[in-house]
């Protein structure tokens, strides 16, 4: 298959992801129940770190091994400035926080359904990126990377973003909006993904050498979204483990499609 066709495809599976997701809005009556809500957020961190260290991290590593025991300084300047960058984004960007009910970052008198939106956004652009930064490795050919891990990456991240997807329209339909619009807002929330993927392919095939720092770029900014938003959704209520549960079933599937088709 051709190179092109594959990343292209690569880049869009996540975003196919959250479309479906955002389309189940339709069907569901209602908001989707706390345990639930803890489940998916469990599922989806432990995605997230999986996919952090096996497709990001390690790899980084790999490339530098020839520093020796200095090898892990790449990956660890790279994942500060990936954990920098979302800091950033989070206090610059207005948006809304459906579990506390405080809007943060600049300019947050906006409107509420928008700042919903926007939190689901900052969410979505680390993994874009780590999809872009990953079949940037691919493309370049040299550092170990297969279309298979690649393609990994991108099917882990696509299979948590499917309950995410809903998880995003459902708030918008609770604060009056149509099912049509929420749904659409889901899917709109979703396509910065690709972007942030192909964003982050052409900055890192552009600097070929540096690409150690923006694999671990992207598993810094993953990182940041899964201890601010994921970890605190799933251990909301204390008397339950499921989303503890849960983070270790996601964690684990990632590591076994990373490893088995890797």
């Amino acid at each position: 298959m051709n190179a092109t066709l594959e990343i292209t495809k690569g880049v869009l599976i996540p975003f196919v992801g959250t479309s479906l997701g955002a389309v189940c809005a339709i069907f569901l009556k209602k908001q989707l129940v706390s345990s639930l809500q803890r489940v998916l957020s469990g599922f989806a961190a432990g995605v997230m770190v999986a996919a952090s260290v096996w497709s990001l991290l390690l790899p980084a590593i790999d490339q530098v091994s020839f520093y020796g025991p200095r090898a892990f300084i790449p990956a660890a300047l790279g994942f500060w400035l990936g954990v920098i960058f979302l800091l950033f984004l989070n206090r610059a960007i207005p948006h809304f926080r459906a579990d506390s009910g405080e809007g943060k970052g600049l300019f947050c008198r906006a409107k509420r359904t928008a700042m919903l939106v926007l939190a689901v956004t900052i969410h979505n652009i680390p993994e874009g990126m780590a999809v872009g930064a990953v079949y940037a490795g691919y493309r370049a050919g040299s550092f170990g990377i297969s279309s298979m891990a690649a393609f990994t990456l991108a099917l882990g991240i696509a299979i948590q973003n499917v309950p995410e997807g809903a998880i995003i329209s459902m708030p918008l339909c609770d604060e009056g909006m149509s099912k049509g619009k929420a749904v659409l807002c889901g899917i709109l929330s979703g396509a910065v993904e690709p972007v942030a993927a192909l964003l982050t392919l052409f900055a890192s095939s552009l600097l070929i050498p540096a690409m150690p720092y923006f694999l671990s770029f992207a598993a810094g900014a993953m990182f940041y979204v899964v201890v601010k938003e994921l970890i605190p959704g799933m251990s909301e209520d204390e008397s339950s483990d499921i989303g503890t549960v849960f983070f270790a079933f996601g964690f684990t599937l990632m590591m076994a499609l990373d490893v088995a088709l890797g």
